[in-house]
């Protein structure tokens, strides 16, 4: 049975932003009640662009009927001081449509990468259900990051008698900007809106596109040119309250205050019309480039791939026109599969919603079609930049979905984010460039990047691609070793990096899992490559034995926190570096204590992500699976509150607070906390809480993994929070693509493209189930019926020669 998705209702829709765009070329979000906001067009997250951009519907006749096709205005968006003195509140929403008439009631419902909006008034004898979407085709790599989306207006006639109804769409000129001619200008069913660039700031030059192939839609670009008070938008709205089918508002001369088109219809008693609204932009410069520390000018800015596939923006909007059905066919084929899995709703809406990530300004795809990303988005400008390597090692998604993609990323960490040494950076210039290697690398990035490697290996079956960076990857290891292992324990115990942004001193579970996953990764690639795996082995069996005997204290896997007996230098009074400050205060508790931030003897989430990211990257187990379990029950037992009213948290409350529900990423219920924790420790990051539920299900305990999805999705209810936006530092974060090892987690399906093989977790024999499975030259549905597992490629190839349990 197809998952429908969650039916969000008034209130519940308030906080709804879906983004529709394509994989790195920009969003517009579509509201939970039929509005667009966030333009974010010109390669930057612009959250706080909400433009005058509307759609209509006019009841023709003696007594004429207009309404906003919106639903009712969310009470956060009428009191929103965000969006300054003169847009926002303060005052009172200027030049925005809020104060029109518009539908009474709206709900929104979402199946990736569908979203709809159904709307309806008790004075209209119609009602409307919006459907937006952008092309989404797994496998598809330049069809699914075009900068389009696609807004289709159902109208059902409901009444007895005929109606005659006028649709229209508007939109101000949001494109204006700089010194260069803006434009309004007429195309065939629609039209662009445009400005030009100058030849000191090309980046303003850009393109709007909105169009219909309905019949009899007629075009206005000659706005009201009035500068003054709110002349434009009353001239405007007598327009639309004026329109029938006999008497449409039309005129082909360029303007430069907007645009609109207005398509007339016809509805006998019980019929439906849909009216397809095509939206596209161009914009091919930019003034975005990132992460230089000299010479940023030899490499220029950023360009989007979009602008090195078409010349124009109505070279696109003509592929757009042409490949329209062809593109929604294939995205529909998609959606119906993916949902299509019979796993639990709260693993379907986990899985799906946060795909949405991928069409968010997160991303960005420049003009070789190598993929770049931020952390996340902040309401102006990206979250931390450079494809952050510690952050993207939670995220599962592309890897499947979009394989080719995944590899560009490693070839990027792996040439332009590594030095001769094997120093990797762990961000990277954009425009994707050499990195000037002037931070600390960051061990587990790092190690993670060497089991993705082998990751994409597999699911590619490409062993020319893999031996193309096994020089890379030693060097990295090598790296690794020299640095972190200089005595060749098998764990690191130098001080290292991560992505809690502090250096961990000492062995600890989280590395350690780590540094085991690469070392058997590199064992497996040796030996591909026809070399010796015997050093990767020896320092894995080393490295094996001592987690399991020494970290682990019957319980859980803790850090022994080292400082004394290490190579590194000790902090010093007044030292302030790599986001740690050692004032007076903080350097007489590191003499009491140790370094700052550690976690020593408590229960961390991520105490054995290394184990997490070696099964979803088809290493199997490496450590004892019965102290991994433990590890993992004793984290759900410890860090998962039911209710948080009570919690201490001085650090960022808002991932979760008061009476919700949520996975602590530290605690310490053996006690040892010390005085300044690990700085996070208190906080609640949905990517983690995924990566362990996930493990949970995994490893044979659902009900748990279950119950922190459960809690995870609750707080992102639509009333609270964004659905469709996990956010950690920033929204639509990367860390929460690891949702994605859910539809993985139910029966450890894992294709390898290597050798032709289907494997299955024998504990999947139990149930029957179906999920989706994504190859790199396929994707289609697998699972268990009656105790046999089962693949059904449903498009392109998936060669399966036998299948296997383990």
């Amino acid at each position: 049975m197809k998952y429908e998705g969650k039916v969000y209702g008034e209130g519940l829709n308030d906080r709804i932003a879906y983004p529709l765009g394509g994989l790195g070329a920009g969003m517009i979000a579509l509201e939970g009640t039929g509005g667009l906001s966030h333009f974010s067009l010109r390669h930057k997250p612009e959250l706080l662009n909400k433009p005058m951009c509307f759609s209509a519907v006019t009841v023709c006749g003696e007594n004429a009927i207009a309404k906003v096709l919106e639903g009712p205005m969310p009470s956060r968006s009428i009191y929103d001081l965000r969006h300054g003195p003169h847009g926002g509140a303060a005052g009172g929403n200027n030049g925005r449509n809020y104060g029109l008439p518009r539908m009474e009631e709206s709900s929104f419902t979402a199946s990736f990468p569908f979203a709809e909006v159904s709307m309806k008034h008790s004075q209209l004898p119609v009602n409307v259900v919006l459907t937006g979407w952008s092309p989404f085709v797994p496998g598809h790599a330049d069809d699914s990051s075009l900068p389009v989306a696609g807004l289709e207006y159902r109208f059902h006639n409901h009444s007895s008698d005929p109606v005659q109804l006028v649709y229209s769409f508007h939109s101000t000129n949001f494109m204006s900007c700089g010194d260069g001619e803006a434009s309004a200008k007429p195309i065939v069913g629609g039209f662009v809106l445009s400005q030009e660039g100058t030849p000191d700031m090309p980046w303003t030059a850009g393109q709007f596109c909105a169009a219909t192939d309905y019949p009899g839609a007629v075009t206005d670009t000659s706005w009201f040119r009035g500068d003054y008070w709110f002349d434009t938008l009353t001239m405007l709205w007598r327009k639309i309250e004026g329109a029938s089918a006999g008497s449409l508002p039309q005129n082909y001369n360029s303007g430069e205050k907007g645009g609109s088109l207005y398509v007339p219809m016809s509805l006998k008693p019980g019929e439906t019309a849909t009216v397809r609204l095509r939206l596209s932009w161009f914009v091919p410069e930019s003034d975005q480039r990132h992460g230089f520390f000299a010479n940023p000018d030899e490499y220029g800015y950023y360009k989007p791939w979009y602008a090195a596939a078409f010349e124009s923006g109505a070279d696109l909007e003509s592929y757009w026109r042409k490949e329209y059905f062809r593109l929604r066919d294939l995205t529909v084929k998609f959606s119906d599969h993916l949902h299509a899995s019979n796993l639990p709703e709260e693993v379907m809406e986990a899985v799906s919603y946060n795909l949405a990530i991928l069409k968010s300004p997160t991303i960005m795809r420049q003009h070789d079609g190598r993929l770049w990303a931020w952390e996340g988005c902040f309401d102006e400008e990206g979250s931390c930049y450079g494809t952050c390597t510690h952050v993207w090692n939670y995220a599962q998604a592309l890897a499947h979905l979009f394989p080719g993609l995944e590899r560009e990323i490693r070839r990027t960490e792996f040439t332009e984010g590594q030095d001769e040494e094997g120093h990797q950076s762990f961000r990277v210039p954009l425009p994707i460039a050499p990195s000037a290697h002037l931070e600390q690398a960051a061990a587990d990035g790092q190690l993670g990047g060497i089991m993705k490697v082998y990751r994409e290996w597999r699911i590619s079956g490409d062993t020319g691609w893999m031996l193309s960076l096994w020089p890379k990857v030693k060097q990295s290891l090598s790296f690794a070793i020299r640095t972190w292992d200089p005595r060749h324990t098998g764990v690191l115990e130098e001080p290292h990096h991560n992505t809690y942004d502090i250096e961990l001193w000492g062995p600890n579970g989280m590395s350690a899992t780590l540094y085991l996953g690469a070392l058997k990764a590199a064992a497996i690639m040796a030996e591909a490559a026809g070399e010796s795996s015997e050093q990767y082995e020896t320092l894995y069996a080393k490295g094996r034995a001592y987690a399991e005997s020494d970290l682990f204290n019957g319980e859980y896997f803790v850090q022994h926190v080292r400082w004394k007996d290490l190579d590194a230098p000790l902090p010093q009074n007044g030292h302030k570096a790599n986001n740690v400050d050692y004032s007076e205060d903080a350097y007489a508790l590191f003499l009491q204590e140790g370094p700052k931030y550690q976690y020593g003897t408590g229960c961390l989430a991520d105490g054995v992500f290394g184990c997490w990211l070696a099964a979803v990257c088809g290493l199997g187990d490496i450590l004892d699976p019965s102290k991994v379990a433990s590890h993992l029950l004793s984290v759900y037992r410890y860090n998962f509150k039911t209710d948080l009213s009570e919690h201490v948290n001085p650090q960022r409350s808002g991932f979760a607070i008061g009476k919700e529900s949520g996975l602590l990423l530290c605690t310490w219920p053996r006690g040892g906390e010390p005085t300044l924790p690990l700085q996070y420790s208190r906080e609640v990051w949905p990517g983690l809480e995924y990566q362990v539920a996930s493990h949970l299900i995994y490893m044979g305990f659902e009900q748990e993994g279950l119950t922190i999805v459960r809690a995870c999705r609750d707080r992102f209810d639509g009333r609270v929070r964004n659905p469709f936006s996990e956010y950690e530092c920033g929204e639509w974060y990367g860390r929460s693509l690891s949702s994605y090892a859910l539809l993985w987690a139910y029966g450890g399906i894992r294709y390898d493209a290597l050798d032709q093989t289907l494997y299955v977790k024998r504990t999947a024999a139990n149930h029957d189930f179906t999920t989706f499975i994504s190859a790199a030259t396929g994707y289609g549905m697998a699972g268990v019926k009656d105790g046999m597992p089962f693949v059904k490629c449903q498009s392109g190839e998936i060669q399966v020669n036998q299948i296997e349990w383990y």
